[in-house]
């Protein structure tokens, strides 16, 4: 779309002039173009004024510019390039952009957003509320909607009384075209395709296209805008994690103790991920003006996404029965630094070494653990209204929908490999040696081929040497919804400074169900182990790439896993062929299919009235707007619960918890034009939080795993409460270019926060109970867990537990914000062809505080603390941290438009952080979640219009292919866990009729 650049600047001055109020921070910078413009200006004395036509990438800046300029609150907007064509491929990326917003990553890829140091937001399209693929409040997955179908971001830091409650940071909006704003008739189609640097599937495709047109008949002005996308992305990542969570102390008696305490390997894991998306987006719109005073609308967005993800994880488990035997050849100083007030002092831990064969031959055993994974989503958002211009009256009536369904088709196996150079016994694994070598800040390790009782790698090729250990599926169901209808009013005062009032109603209705669908089949003992010759059919190799991320030479590189493409096409054949070799086998324990667990399903259902009025008020210097909003809302919470009667004989009954509350939120938003180019802005408002599905559920999940924690709902949580204040100030120094800095501070009243509970472990064993159904020691009984290495084998173990409570503590949450927007384009004359370069930037500081809700230590941290510390009575605990919240975070850009090239380079960086994401299994390996360290990332893309309708381009996320790395206990303390990802690089077409 073309925009006018005098005509945007109009819109940037239709203030009155006072005496510039300049900035100092960049004087020295920005005084000579500054000067250079007015010289300009100066030029045109004599009334013509020459119409400079401006598009691409400077259209979408001025463009945001100018709503950003004008709007009453403290909103960001990002608006497309082109039709289509925003910033990133990625929204998560696209919001990055943004002050005060850092994102997280799955494989590289951007899926969670945090605004101001928090993940508690909202997202809408169009202004109507969305929900998720799961039990959270967010709304849709940033992965689940295409950017190609998006025309700008609307992010809300600052909410007025007509904002829906619900957000702590921000809320974000995704805006789709309107018909009848456009000028010209919209054709256009892109075709690109992606490939990934650690990926063997080759290039993907993507295509997107959109229509547009308005018409003037005897019935009124009609518009229709219709956009769709098919999007095919292929991404690969490689994990590697290392346990070093067991002390052997210097007196213990172990036939490897040492001069000094040191932490042995307690565990090696190589994971390789691949995630395949396959998405279509389409959205349309129509718009109908009976005449001047009426609009009618109707919108649909619909998604479908089947996300499938392979993974393999080579592990060597059983490393903990040699933690007294293996002698590490090297190690390195690990300085835990302080937590709650303790310094936790240094110790040593092994980074090279060999782990031999037990005597016996039973470990450590190398196992092979296969998750195949697809989440199937269809979500549908419909919106249909009208509003109605009277002489002093505006109504507007909206009747809106939003619904998601996912289902989580899923098949994990182990196998076992059976070395033929090792003793065996009844179980169904036994002993291979392992090399590891963490110098250099690599997590590396692979099978000691040179040791004794080593495999060959033809060995490790051979069906027969495996054997099938577990087998766990899935079908999850996942249905959310919302339900709206909203009545806005807008009466025109003309009654001093107040110039309209506002005020309406909104009906919502929210239900979210999820119904677990599994079966978990163990397999421990030989006589019920198939061997891998009896299902050779459903085998292939594993990948051999692992190397490729950073040039590593250790690694496990020649082994077989079940085929993770057969299971996608046909799961239940590959249980079908499972089950015919533990029959073939003699086994007496059979594969079955999932089947709905009752204890696990619930179902809740949310109804809210909601009322707004907002005053809005306009001086010369002074504009705002002043409101209040109450809502009232009540939960159903429904479970299953399971009874028994005097004969053992189950009773499933359903259970239904009901609560409401009702909560006055007052809003106020200040802005101050001081000059034609500063204006100051001033918010304070309170909003509310309210509780993820999940944690209000009365249901309760048992993981087979003894390392995932139980999920335990808690129905009586409340929402949050959180106070906001803001200022900001903005200096518009030149066209299409701004000055900006903000402070805000945010008061969070019953901050939602996890409690973990921990089971004791020995010590020395590292056993814990086994003998169920209490737990009197810690944690809670999992039925169906398999013991692994915390006791002997078999199925039945303490676990933990987490849940999610109010804090009782008040916590606080500030920072402060720096943007720059900068464009040389006014300058052609003087710049000649560097005029066409342009930069934007900016840096965030945020900080938490306060609350009283702590982590504690697991038994086995506490041990290695009393090592390190030399006090045998040591109790480390800290209070919680916000997760995700990064202090300092960064962004950078450099961009070029003209002579029809475009380019941009965007270099983002973050602080370290508190992450729940440890190498996948969201839980607290010592009692505390993991630092996930420093990162920068590097994106660009350049793009050449080759006609007017024409353009060519190719962008690449991650060129320098910036990994992740975890460390355990605080920031650069232990190294326990890495995410090599990929780099991805997009080449394509785009033509516009």
């Amino acid at each position: 779309m073309k925009i006018k650049l005098n005509k945007i600047n109009k819109v940037l001055q239709s203030h009155r002039s006072q005496a510039l109020i300049c900035s100092t921070a960049l004087v020295a910078v920005l005084t000579a173009p500054t000067a250079i413009a007015q010289e300009s200006q100066s030029s045109q004395a004599d009334g013509k004024i020459e119409e400079v036509v401006v598009t691409g990438m400077r259209s979408s800046l001025t463009n945001a510019l100018a709503e950003k300029r004008e709007s009453n609150n403290l909103v960001e907007v990002i608006q497309a390039v082109d039709i289509g064509k925003l910033p990133d491929q990625n929204l998560a990326e696209v919001l990055e952009n943004v002050s005060g917003i850092q994102i997280t990553r799955t494989a590289g890829v951007g899926t969670g957003v945090q605004i101001r140091g928090t993940n508690a937001n909202r997202t809408e399209i169009n202004g109507v509320s969305t929900v998720g693929s799961g039990a959270g409040r967010s709304g849709i997955s940033f992965d689940d909607v295409s950017a190609s179908i998006i025309s700008a971001v609307e992010v809300t830091k600052a909410p007025d009384a007509k904002t829906i409650e619900g957000s702590v940071g921000g809320t974000i909006n995704l805006r789709t075209i309107r018909p009848l704003e456009l000028n010209e008739t919209l054709a256009a189609v892109r075709i690109q395709g992606e490939s990934s640097s650690l990926s063997d599937d080759g290039m993907t495709p993507r295509f997107s296209g959109t229509y547009g047109d308005n018409w003037e008949t005897s019935a009124g002005n009609f518009g229709v805008v219709i956009s769709g996308s098919y999007a095919e992305q292929d991404v690969t990542a490689f994990r590697p994690r290392v346990d070093r969570d067991h002390v052997v102390t210097s007196d213990g008696g172990t036939a490897n103790a040492q001069d000094f305490d040191f932490l042995g390997i307690q565990f090696l894991n190589q994971d390789y991920d691949n995630f395949e998306y396959e998405t279509v987006n389409f959205s349309g719109s129509l718009e109908w003006e009976p005449n001047d005073d009426m609009r009618l609308y109707f919108d649909s967005i619909v998604n479908d996404q089947e996300r499938y993800s392979e993974s393999v994880a080579v592990q060597a488990s059983g490393v903990s029965d040699l933690i007294g035997v293996s002698v590490p050849s090297e190690f390195e100083t690990v300085d835990f630094g302080s937590l709650g007030g303790q310094d936790l002092g240094s110790i040593q831990a092994a980074i090279k070494g060999v782990i031999p064969v037990e005597d016996g031959g039973a470990d450590p055993n190398l196992r092979f653990a296969g998750d195949t994974i697809s989440r199937v989503t269809k979500s549908e958002i419909f919106r249909l209204g009208g509003d109605w211009s009277g002489e002093n009256l505006k109504t507007t009536v909206e009747l809106s929908s939003s619904r998601s369904e996912s289902t989580k088709p899923q098949i994990n196996t182990t196998l076992n490999f059976i070395n033929p150079n090792a003793a065996v016994n009844s179980s169904n694994e036994n002993g291979t040696p392992f090399v590891y070598d963490l110098t250099g800040g690599s997590l590396a390790f692979d099978i000691a081929f040179d040791e004794a009782n080593a495999p060959s790698a033809e060995d490790m090729m051979n069906p027969a040497n495996y054997m099938l250990r577990s087998v766990d599926t899935a079908r999850d169901l996942t249905e959310n919804t919302e339900d709206a209808f909203r009545t806005d009013f807008e009466y025109n005062l003309d009654w001093s400074v107040f110039t309209t009032l506002d005020f309406g109603y909104r009906y919502s209705k929210a239900t979210s169900m999820t119904d677990q669908i599994r079966a978990n089949v163990s397999l421990r003992n030989y006589d019920d182990s198939p061997t891998g010759d009896l299902f050779a059919e459903l085998l292939t190799a594993g990948p051999d790439n692992f190397g490729d991320a950073d040039g590593r030479d250790l690694f496990v590189q020649d082994f077989l896993m079940i085929n993770p493409d057969m299971i996608a096409a046909d799961q239940d054949n590959v249980l079908s062929l499972l089950n015919d070799a533990v029959t073939a086998h003699g086994g007496s324990i059979p594969v079955t299919a999932p089947t709905s667990e009752v204890d696990a399903f619930f179902d809740i259902e949310e109804t809210t009235n909601a009322l707004y009025a907002q005053a809005n008020f306009s001086t010369n210097y002074i504009r705002g707007n002043i409101g209040l909003r109450y809502l009232e809302t009540e939960v159903a919470s429904t479970g299953n619960s399971t009874t028994t009667d005097g004969d053992g004989n189950p009773t499933v009954s359903l259970v239904t918890t009901v609560r409401d509350y009702d909560f006055l939120l007052p809003r106020l938003n200040i802005v101050a034009d001081l000059t034609d180019e500063v204006v100051l802005r001033a918010g304070w408002g309170k909003d509310i939080r309210r509780p993820d599905f999940n944690d209000l559920s009365t249901s309760v999940t048992y993981p087979l795993s003894p390392n995932t924690s139980v999920a335990v709902g808690n129905p009586g949580l409340t929402p949050e409460e959180v106070t906001s204040f803001d200022i900001s100030a903005e200096w518009y120094f030149a066209e299409a270019s701004v000055l900006s800095i903000g402070y805000f501070h945010k008061t969070r009243k019953d901050l939602h926060v996890g409690q973990q509970n921990n089971p004791y472990e020995d010590p020395e064993t590292g056993y814990r109970d086994i003998v169920g159904p209490e737990c009197e020691e810690g944690g809670i009984w999992n039925p169906i867990a398999d013991i692994n290495v915390f006791g002997p084998v078999g199925v039945g173990v303490c676990v933990p537990w987490a849940t999610t409570i109010n804090d009782t503590g008040e916590t606080t949450q500030e920072g402060v914000e720096l943007a720059i927007q900068y464009d040389l384009a006014g300058f052609e004359d003087q710049l000649g062809w560097a005029s066409g370069f342009g930069i934007l930037a900016n840096y965030t500081f945020q900080e938490f505080s306060g609350g009283e809700a702590v982590d504690t230590a697991t038994s086995r941290a506490s041990a290695i603390f009393a090592a390190s510390t030399g006090n045998d009575d040591i109790d480390v605990s800290a209070k919680q941290q916000l997760i995700d919240l990064s202090e300092n975070a960064y962004n950078f850009t450099l961009y070029y438009e003209k002579y029809g090239l475009s380019a941009r380079m965007r270099y983002t960086w973050r602080e370290a952080y508190r992450s729940e994401d440890f190498g996948s299994t969201f839980n607290y390996p010592w009692g505390f979640p993991v630092v996930q360290e420093d990162r920068g990332q590097l994106n660009a893309s350049v793009s050449y219009d080759v006609t007017d309708q024409l353009n060519i381009g190719i962008e690449a996320v991650n060129l320098t292919e910036s990994k992740v790395e975890q460390s355990c206990v605080n920031e650069g303390a232990l190294l326990c866990f890495q995410g090599l990802t990929d780099r991805r690089v997009t080449v394509g077409a785009s033509y516009r009729w």
